[in-house]
């Protein structure tokens, strides 16, 4: 692998306001996500609001900065985002717990080539050169690289090619636009972020596109049909290859399924907080399922697909609510091996002990009670023991 020479990482102080468990903050990922539909419903603050617990996003205050998002550091945090940070958590920083996934279908990625190259198939790019992203910034996990290079494995080996078929290009970047100023201001809603720059155009979250732009690499794999879309929209990039046109399933867990955190702090100590967030999304997801077409225009404007339309298509097959279901399981699995595999982490974890399904089942049967009063003056029968889960440490 071709290596450029990186600086020394930068020394990094985290700053969060103090523990306040009458406040929980949320953070998500721009993708698919009950939660992001939720930015312009607010019914899971209406679920905390019942408690009398203020829920805002983890920026909403200027104490605390965007590290949480990717090391949970925070107590009172519920984090709904791609896979491979939680997992990095879990297994080497702090014990979380996984409430929660959703799994968007036709996510395994695509390798960009230029649109006027004379490349057509993958065995096409014997001898070139392919792009690979490596963050400076050590405090979080490199989840860029990790979807790059989970996927150039895999095209490589569908194609019958090894990466000594290639030259794999690493370009090192900085990665620490969290640091800027103007991103420490405070924001009420994630898509704030979004709106700081073109988001529906400006590509350059990683050096990778820069670098095919300018022949630098003939390939770079990219994570999402989203952002296969933007690139091919530019007029300046085509796709070669495609790991949704596979029938196997497994081929498609690029950072997905997005699951839902929270600290094992909050999940043993105020499990009530827990279950207020599963509740929201639980109503949220059932009205997304049920309103695809309203669900899609919010979602346009807190994700990055392309526009409406194409975000619709994105989304036309998901199921919005959280649920445990045996493929997403299986893809967290496989998402663990690999970073496991190929150090990214240290620690290995059972998937299943990480799994805390109880929170959403009891914030299921708490709607189901809610609306049984609603037309019946009796109560639900109640389990034997909610939440009565024992943990190993």
């Amino acid at each position: 692998m071709n290596k450029a020479i990186a600086p020394a990482p930068k020394e990094r102080k985290y700053s969060t306001v103090p523990l306040d468990w009458t406040e929980v903050y949320y953070t998500n990922c721009p993708l698919v996500s009950a939660s992001n539909v939720d930015q312009e419903l607010g019914w899971t603050r209406e679920e905390y609001k019942k408690i009398g617990v203020d829920f805002s996003f983890l920026r909403a205050r200027r104490g605390n900065d965007w590290y949480p998002h990717y090391i949970h550091n925070l107590d009172n945090l519920i984090r709904f985002g791609g896979l491979f940070p939680p997992i990095h958590v879990h297994a080497d920083i702090r014990r979380t717990r996984l409430l929660g996934m959703t799994h968007v279908p036709a996510e395994g990625g695509c390798m960009i080539v230029r649109a006027r190259d004379d490349l057509y198939r993958m065995k096409e790019l014997k001898g070139g050169k392919i792009g690979l992203s490596k963050s400076l910034n050590t405090t979080k996990t490199d989840w860029w690289r990790i979807q790059e290079e989970q996927g150039i494995e895999l095209m490589l080996r569908l194609n019958d090619m090894t990466r000594e078929d290639v030259e794999i290009v690493e370009f090192p970047y900085e990665d620490d636009w969290y640091d800027n100023p103007e991103m420490l201001d405070p924001m009420d809603n994630p898509s704030e972020l979004w709106l700081k720059r073109d988001h529906k155009r400006d590509l350059a979250f990683r050096p990778l596109e820069t670098a095919l732009e300018n022949g630098l690499v003939d390939a770079i794999y990219t994570q999402s049909k989203p952002f296969q879309h933007l690139q091919e929209s530019t007029g300046k990039f085509k796709a070669i290859e495609d790991l949704s046109r596979y029938p196997d399933w497994t081929l498609q867990v690029a950072n997905i399924p997005a699951v839902i955190t929270c600290s094992d702090v909050m999940a043993d100590q105020h499990p009530e907080l827990a279950v207020a967030f599963m509740k929201g999304m639980i109503r949220v997801g059932r009205w997304a399922n049920e309103h695809k077409r309203a669900a899609a225009a919010i979602l346009d404007r807190q994700t990055f697909y392309l526009d409406e339309e194409d975000t619709y298509r994105g989304i036309e097959h998901v199921d919005m609510v959280p649920n445990f279901s045996a493929q997403n399981m299986t893809a967290v699995e496989i998402g663990k091996d690999f970073m496991l595999s190929h150090g990214y982490i240290k620690n290995d974890f059972d998937v299943s002990d990480w799994a805390a399904p109880e929170f959403l089942e009891q914030a299921a049967r708490d709607l189901l009670e809610e609306q049984w009063q609603k037309s019946s003056s009796s109560s639900l029968p109640q389990p034997a023991a909610p939440l009565a889960r024992s943990r190993s440490a």
